[in-house]
């Protein structure tokens, strides 16, 4: 038999529910921990009434809650933390609870315990997760107008909703009013503040965290942050000190010290250790378990400190650098037991304490009044000073939205105030309610105000084909990883820069976001001072400045790091694109094929970027699929060997680009290049007639720039149908280095009839599909154009 202590929402469901054995004390049960299993239905015995079966039932039905509201809720562009909250209110006296019975079956008073223990376990990880993932040097770069933002927005709704709770207070003369639990003026503070946390989670899952007003938003939340974090901790630590002016400076010493010893002397340790022992390799077992483990010591130094348990933990994630090796691994480990299976407890304990029907309409209307009265003073005063630092009307409305979000943070705000009696059950049903309500109402309203990528859409005709001859050319060359880059400049060594045509590339390289909220896009000039998130960009920089040295000044590189999720990949991509005016954008394929044809490799979130980039890029862009590379790099840029690259033409604008970009290959001397059009046996139907004027316009101008060129081929092939352009590329076998083809082509083209059905990547075209994936080509490299036309966003 165990005594523990209960909490007080604990007490306020349970304690009125009916067949329940409570003792004198409110706030302790007894539980029998004499059997916690060996309870089985063949010996006419329930599994619930035993404490891990009935514990393991919680997990389950939590996780499971969850996951089903948010496959409900993501088809209406909700994120995952909305799905969280309601999932654990639908659990709760809200809905499934308050039928008869079941409460006292699946949630009863003696399970508590242990669903305290697991649940602040997995809060504990969560928090822990938070500081991995918040990039403390973000500080770095706030600007005054960032600041001024994050300042207003904590300062505006805090004047507005104290003022208004003096004001109420002031003409409420009913004493039964008075004598309630609820304090305005707490109310009002925590309707006031603002967290950087989920401000970037809204802001990822909106996927605008790369756009610059998500710059701007992540900045001036961080300074919100810090302001609502001075205003918490000073009001938390004056109520447990009971007005009592030293035990508050005594728990503010308190705190500075178990900081101290955690940032000074536990967290460098810890570093120290790692950094000798991985060398910037990734993390290695033993080392994600002695991390593990400070978490849970962190807690428990942190809590006897006489701090919050979850103090220690967000503080030590907090001193470990975000991204890889540390930051990324931790958050990839943890995520999932984190989020679908500790943390899900929490929020099922949380929804037990929520009931939406338990507020009074005039509790329920006063709650609301505050929230909205602080979201508006939030968005007053994040809008009013955006405007004011001369940013457009839309923008500022749109960052104004964002500084209203809330989330798991506010909250456990609202419950850690429940537990400490700052508020009551109907008012703290009504904020949680409101919060819920808020945030899902503002994530659905931004995406109509606001579209990134309509941006791009007075950028029409920055090709290939329409630049201006002898102009120099642009080009922004996108790298996931170190394989990409050999047949990337491979590529780049087909072009002949020239005095009156030299080239300009811009190397993107392009890191996934893991282990930190903070995206990054930096130009990086000097690569020994790569910060741990980027170290992996140095060999890819060193590759592309040898391309600049072997060019002898006709070849400029200009390198940029981005490190942000797959989703917001692109957003990087075209702010290059559009200051740099570049006319090509180049992406790896994110498949590997082997020799045969055979994919070994591929890297599904990659495909979000590159479909991203092809639906909505500003600029013509080119897939570069991967089968290996013929010829070292130095021997084609010293012209010790010849390259062949061939041009496949069928017609259409994207093969139009092919061949202006193929254009740019005729004057280097050691590559020969052909050109194989395909050509239509039989009459084409009149809708075709203005796109194969195009088509002659532009292999008219051809010719006649390689008239004379004896590096330069044309020749001509007749096919009837889908399985003649067919036969025509198998007469490439393993003739080619580089292979380049337009990716779209005609409507119901008789030259692809019957290739389209087998076609399986989309993003490569009919042709470019055929050829990544045959089994005769070698180890060609395949060049898939696409040209960029009013009409791309829509493909």
């Amino acid at each position: 038999m165990m005594v523990s202590t209960m909490e007080p929402e604990n007490v306020l469901v349970f304690g009125s529910m009916p067949k329940t054995q409570m003792i004198q004390s409110s706030h302790l049960v007894c539980s029998n921990f004499s059997r916690l299993t060996n309870a089985s239905v063949f010996y006419s015995s329930s599994p619930l009434t035993l404490m891990l079966p009935l514990l393991l039932l919680q997990l389950s039905l939590g996780s499971a809650a969850i996951l089903v509201t948010f496959y409900l809720l993501r088809h209406c562009g909700l994120p995952l933390m909305l799905a969280q909250v309601l999932g654990g209110m639908l659990l709760g006296p809200s809905l499934l609870c308050r039928i008869t019975g079941l409460l006292n079956m699946i949630f009863p008073i003696r399970s508590f315990l242990l669903m305290d223990v697991v649940s602040t376990m997995g809060f504990m990880f969560y928090f822990f997760l938070v500081g991995v993932q918040t990039d403390i040097w973000l500080l770095k770069k706030i600007t005054k107008k960032s600041f001024a933002i994050g300042f207003f927005s904590v300062a505006v709704p805090m004047i507005l909703t104290l003022g208004m709770s003096l004001l109420w207070m002031q003409f409420n003369v009913n004493p039964n009013e008075k004598k309630k639990v609820d304090r305005l003026p707490e109310i009002a503070k925590a309707e006031s503040l603002v967290s950087f946390q989920i401000i970037s989670y809204y802001l990822s899952e909106l996927r605008v965290i790369n756009s610059e007003i998500g710059r701007v938003a992540l900045c001036s939340s961080m300074v919100s942050t810090l302001c609502s974090t001075c205003v918490v901790t000073s009001n938390i630590l004056w109520n447990q000190s009971k007005d009592d002016l030293s035990r508050f400076f005594q728990s503010i010493c308190y705190g500075i010290i178990f900081a101290a010893l955690v940032c000074c002397i536990l967290g460098p340790l810890l570093l120290w250790e790692m950094k000798h022992t991985l060398g910037g390799q990734p993390l290695k077992q033993g080392n994600l378990v002695v991390l593990l483990i400070a978490v849970l010591m962190s807690g428990f130094w942190g809590h006897s400190f006489g701090l919050n348990i979850y103090f220690g933990p967000l503080l030590f994630g907090l001193i470990i650098p975000s991204g890889p090796p540390p930051g990324s691994a931790l958050v990839e480990k943890l995520d999932v037991i984190t989020n679908w299976v500790l943390t899900p407890l929490f929020f099922v304990k949380f929804g037990l304490a929520v009931d939406i029907f338990a507020p009074s309409l005039k509790t329920y209307f006063k709650v609301q009044f505050f929230a909205l009265l602080g979201a508006f003073g939030k968005f007053l005063g994040a809008s009013l000073c955006a405007l004011s630092c001369q940013m457009p009307q839309r923008d500022a409305i749109v960052l104004g939205f964002f500084m209203t979000f809330q989330g798991v943070i506010e909250l456990d705000l609202f419950r850690l105030m429940k537990r400490k009696q700052i508020i009551g059950d109907e008012a703290f049903s009504a904020m949680c309610l409101t919060a819920v309500i808020g945030s899902g109402a503002v994530a659905l309203v931004v995406p109509c105000f606001y579209d990134p990528s309509k941006r791009y859409e007075g950028y029409y005709g920055r090709t290939l084909a329409h630049s201006r001859h002898n102009s120099d050319l642009r080009v922004l060359v996108c790298i996931h990883e170190e394989q990409n880059v050999p047949s990337a400049i491979n590529v780049l060594a087909t072009l002949k820069p020239t005095n009156q045509s030299p080239i300009a590339v811009y190397m993107l390289h392009m890191v996934e976001l893991m282990g930190s909220a903070t995206p990054l896009l930096m130009r990086q000039k000097r690569p020994k001072k790569l910060s741990t998130r980027t170290r992996g960009s140095a060999p890819i920089i060193d590759a592309f400045k040898i391309l600049e040295e072997n060019h002898d000044g006709l070849v400029s590189v200009s390198p940029f790091i981005s490190v942000s999720p797959p989703q917001t990949m692109h957003e990087d991509v075209f702010q290059i694109a559009l200051e740099k005016g570049t006319s090509l954008v180049i992406i790896p394929f994110y498949k590997k094929f082997h020799v045969g044809g055979a994919a070994y490799l591929s890297k599904r979130s990659l495909k979000i970027a590159n479909q991203n980039v092809l639906d909505q890029a500003p600029c013509s862009v080119a897939i570069l699929v991967d089968r290996g590379t013929l010829k070292t790099l130095h021997a084609i840029w010293a012209g010790w060997s010849s390259s062949e690259v061939a041009v496949i033409f069928l017609g259409g604008a994207d093969d139009q680009e092919a061949l202006a970009l193929a254009a740019k290959m005729t004057g280097c001397q050691n590559i020969n290049l052909t050109l194989i059009r395909i050509i239509y046996d039989g009459d084409f139907p009149d809708k075709y007639m203005e796109g194969i004027r195009n088509d002659n316009e532009s292999l008219g101008q051809f010719q006649t720039n390689i008239f004379g060129n004896t590096c330069a081929k044309y020749w001509e092939e007749v096919a009837k149908d889908g399985a003649g352009t067919a036969s025509v590329l198998r007469t490439l076998e393993n003739q080619y280095d580089i292979i380049v083809v337009g990716r779209r082509h005609y409507d119901t083209f008789p030259l692809l009839s019957g290739l389209t059905e087998s076609n399986q990547n989309k993003e490569l075209g009919v042709i470019g599909d055929m050829s990544a994936s045959s089994d005769f080509l070698g180890n060609t490299t395949i060049l898939v154009v696409q040209q960029h036309t009013d009409n791309s966003h829509s493909e």
